[in-house]
């Protein structure tokens, strides 16, 4: 193995000078270099049985960034596009900061912009479906 170690260091250096080979680890056998094909990879690890495939389909696929449920203490993409486009709308979210952070000035202007707009179902300064509904639809 150590051999295509070094076949392979060799090919990808730029350089001249020769590439040391690696020492072979524990458990492992060094091979002469020569005519034998390299050893298929094994498919589970050495000691552990193969695991079969799950009877369930494909796992789901994750979440879009940007939706479901915030709420104060989250962060990340979703919460900055809230705030994005919680300014954009007058006297809801005036200075208020853009940096991904779902903090007390963000759920105070969530709260305002249900109030001022009549959303109801979610809960008073958490961004719910009938929030983000009624938002998107007012801003870009």
């Amino acid at each position: 193995m150590s051999g295509l170690i070094l076949a392979t260091s060799l090919l990808s250096n730029d350089n001249s000078a020769p590439a040391a080979p690696s020492a072979p680890s524990s458990g492992q056998l060094e091979r002469p270099m020569g005519d034998n094909p390299a050893p298929a990879a094994p498919s589970a690890p050495t000691g552990q049985p193969e695991k079969p495939l799950p009877d369930n389909p494909a796992p789901s696929l994750p979440e879009i960034p940007g939706r479901g449920v915030l709420r104060q203490g989250d962060s990340g993409h979703g919460v900055y596009e809230l705030q994005v486009r919680l300014l954009q709308l007058p006297d809801v979210y005036v200075g208020g900061a853009i940096d991904g952070r779902y903090d007390t000035g963000v759920r105070a202007a969530v709260a305002r912009f249900q109030k001022w707009y009549g959303i109801r179902g979610d809960e008073a300064g958490v961004y719910g479906e009938n929030t983000r509904r009624d938002l998107e639809s007012r801003t870009k």
